[in-house]
């Protein structure tokens, strides 16, 4: 652990908000294939991606911070108050739009979270972005109507929409973080899953977890939910809300990939065009940003 310590003081800001992007995106990417292997209905999945997480994180916190914990917490302000509730928002949409559309639709939508971050910032950070930005925005927009409009013939609007609210709470998240970049928003991620526990149990039917739901409900909440969330709500510390949102990148290209090869969920031919386009643009816009950097 010391090691471990050592080498994250011996980075860059560049390099911290990177590392710790990508290894919350890794750890992500088998969440859309563990939330479709369950049994579990949508409001027990919720409350269990709240409930678990919420406790997991905050005994981590008490024994990091031990008595300076409530110090920190209300020490957030404005902005955790924010957070929280933009955080939950976020939980919640993403789940609805997963299990309303194909997994492919919905990360494709949340692939467009940088894009939605570097407009953000431009307005509330003066954040403005450059010429490139701009092109890139429009390009994976007009990529994103192509997919809404297949998804209409298909039945599928209603989860894209939520899809693309979730992108939305991402980038505002994102930008919220990158705004208070001197404050530790971590108590207030845990305040927002506690909040998506307590909407969700007035609406579960059920809180048993049977066959297979026992293993993996838990090791989706701890894996794919617990530790990623720490680790994006502290890197957007060190680099730009919407580098940190690039990452996502890897969940739309590996998360549809674990969906295909487990359960044979195939995108449509729509979806794989549109979501091409998005990724290229964004890769290639990244690309050229680190380049001139």
């Amino acid at each position: 652990m010391r090691l471990k310590i050592i080498l994250m003081k011996n980075l860059s800001d560049q390099q911290k908000g990177s590392l710790l992007a990508f290894i919350a995106v890794f750890f992500i990417t088998p969440d859309s294939l563990f939330v479709r292997l369950s049994n579990i209905d949508t409001w027990g999945m919720l409350f269990y991606r709240g409930a678990i997480p919420f406790f997991v994180v905050l005994t981590g916190l008490l024994i990091f911070y031990k008595k300076n914990f409530f110090k920190v917490l209300f020490s957030m302000g404005i902005h955790g108050i924010f957070y929280a509730l933009i955080f939950s928002i976020t939980n919640i949409t993403f789940i609805i739009s997963i299990q309303n559309t194909n997994v492919a639709n919905t990360l494709v939508m949340i692939a467009m979270a940088p894009m939605l971050s570097a407009v953000l910032g431009g307005i509330f950070l003066k954040e403005m972005p450059d010429k490139k930005t701009w092109a890139a925005i429009i390009i994976t927009f007009a990529a994103a109507v192509y997919i809404f409009y297949d998804s209409m013939q298909l039945g599928n609007f209603f989860g894209d929409l939520f899809g693309l609210i979730t992108a939305l709470g991402l980038a505002i998240g994102a930008v919220i973080v990158r705004s208070a970049k001197n404050k530790d928003l971590v108590p207030a991620a845990v305040i927002g899953k506690l909040m998506v526990a307590i909407f969700a149990v007035s609406f579960v039917e059920s809180f048993e977890l049977i066959e297979t739901d026992i293993i993996i409900v838990p090791l989706m909440c701890v894996m794919c939910v617990a530790l990623p969330f720490v680790l994006v709500t502290i890197a957007p510390r060190f680099i730009s809300a919407a580098e940190v949102n690039l990452f996502f990148l890897l969940e739309t290209i590996i998360g549809p990939v674990w969906v295909w090869l487990f359960i044979n969920e195939q995108p449509t031919l729509e979806t794989i065009q549109g979501g091409s386009i998005i990724i290229l643009t964004i890769a290639i816009h990244s690309f050229l940003k680190i380049k001139n950097s």
